[in-house]
């Protein structure tokens, strides 16, 4: 079942981090297990709203919530991942109440706060997750726009490395995806850190992109436009024919629903507009400027 976040914590998506640590701070306290002993409902919205606050509590995180929905977050981060680096301590510590040592009880020793002690045995080192490396990856429009797999090839640690991603539909410039495990080596033992791959989506010839919207410029003949006649319009399935009415304007737009970015996660399909350029021709022969002479003393 999808998670809302911000519902979860009853705040906008627009919240500071102030407001998102208050309306936290506020649940906690109330359900709490230390306030609400043997109640499972309670014990259950506690552990709803811990993963609410470790996502929307760290920068990082949230921007990926937010740009990927709760599927494709789910399918980035697991857990543990959610509740590593996750500090819930100086919210308890204000009431008096259990903090880290809770979050070992319900979750198995994921939370991730300072202080922890619950993931391994007293008197063993802690392990440490190693370093998260980044990689700038240039995707072709229509790749970045429709979603697919692609090889990555990963160079590292003096290794050269094959990778085969899966590019969800509409990611965009300045976005980020995580491929697990594949960072740098724990200095401990632990896990691998992870590879971050920040993409740069490619210009197109044809189209451009505004949010899940495509344009594409359409040229019709001049007496297309004042008469009404048909285009050809290039689209990601092939090429689509459009009546053009009569008396279109130069920079119009038509609309082909749906055929813009395709649906994913809670995004529907966006549309596909193609902006109509008059072409008006350059040279004329005789009988072209003697029939337009005709129509200006007619008043076009």
């Amino acid at each position: 079942m999808a998670k809302d976040y911000y519902a979860t914590l009853g705040v906008t998506k627009q919240a500071s981090e102030q407001e998102i640590k208050k309306a936290y701070r506020k649940l906690a306290v109330k359900y709490h297990p230390d306030k609400n002993p043997g109640d499972k409902q309670a014990e259950e919205k506690f552990k709803e709203i811990s993963e609410a606050y470790a996502v929307l509590s760290d920068p990082e995180k949230k921007t990926q919530y937010d740009q990927f929905g709760d599927t494709g977050f789910h399918q980035r981060y697991s857990q543990e991942d959610i509740f590593r680096g996750a500090d819930f301590g100086d919210i308890f510590r204000e009431f008096g109440m259990g903090g880290d040592d809770i979050f070992s009880q319900l979750f198995g020793g994921m939370g991730g706060g300072r202080g922890r002690r619950s993931a391994f045995h007293q008197g063993r080192p802690q392990q440490v997750k190693g370093q998260d490396y980044v990689m700038r990856v240039n995707l072709p429009f229509r790749q970045a726009v429709t979603g697919g797999e692609r090889m990555i090839n990963y160079s590292h640690d003096g290794h050269n490395e094959q990778i085969q991603v899966r590019i969800p539909p509409g990611i965009e410039t300045g976005q980020k995806l995580r491929v697990g495990g594949k960072g740098g080596p724990s200095p401990t033992g632990g896990k691998s850190g992870d590879l971050l791959l920040e993409i740069t989506v490619d210009k197109d010839a044809h189209f451009t992109r505004d949010g899940n919207n495509l344009q594409v410029q359409v040229s019709v003949p001049f007496s297309g436009a004042c008469l009404g006649t048909s285009a050809a319009v290039p689209t990601l399935d092939g090429e689509k024919r459009i009546k053009v009415p009569a008396g279109t304007t130069n920079g119009s737009r038509i609309r082909l629903r749906g055929h813009g970015v395709p649906a994913h996660g809670k995004h529907p399909a966006g549309d596909l507009y193609a902006q109509v350029m008059v072409k008006v021709p350059k040279q004329l022969t005789d009988e072209q400027k003697a029939l337009l002479e005709e129509l200006q003393k007619q008043g076009l």
